[in-house]
């Protein structure tokens, strides 16, 4: 009996349809587009569930992301075999990391002098507002 399941559910619905999705990433990207294009003409609901498909399994990542995931994407601290040349790129990403947090700290001073302006108008204002209902209140004489 589980023989026979077994070889219905292999050529059966599901069977045809691993075939056809094996047989595209073979193709690659182009032929999954034209096949969701063909789709949507033909009849829009496929067309859009195969665009959802297509979304949900990252049939459409970019293949550097891909690379990079996997450990083929340029290190930053591999070694080229060129001593001078890692010196150089070793000193240049120092002078880089150094640059960048001098310009964090200066974005961090910006942000503070800018929150302190803003605080002491607030302040300003308020002692204005405190002194005209003062100003207010006293009765004037005549």
């Amino acid at each position: 009996m589980t023989t026979v399941a077994s070889s219905t559910h292999a050529t059966g619905p599901i069977g045809w349809l691993h075939r056809a999705e094996a047989w595209l990433d073979d193709k690659g990207k182009g032929a999954w587009i034209a096949a969701m294009v063909l789709a949507f003409i033909l009849f829009w609901p496929v067309g859009l569930a195969l665009l959802a498909y297509m979304i949900w399994s990252k049939k459409m990542t970019c293949s550097v992301s891909k690379r990079r995931h996997h450990g083929y994407g340029g290190g930053i601290n591999r070694s080229t075999g060129n001593a001078a040349f890692d010196a150089y790129k070793a000193d240049t990403l120092e002078r880089l990391e150094r640059e960048q947090d001098n310009f964090e700290a200066f974005l961090q001073r910006l942000r503070d002098a800018r929150d302190k302006a803003e605080f002491d108008q607030f302040m300003e204002e308020r002692a204005r507002a405190a002194r005209s209902d003062r100003d207010d209140e006293t009765p004037k004489e005549a």
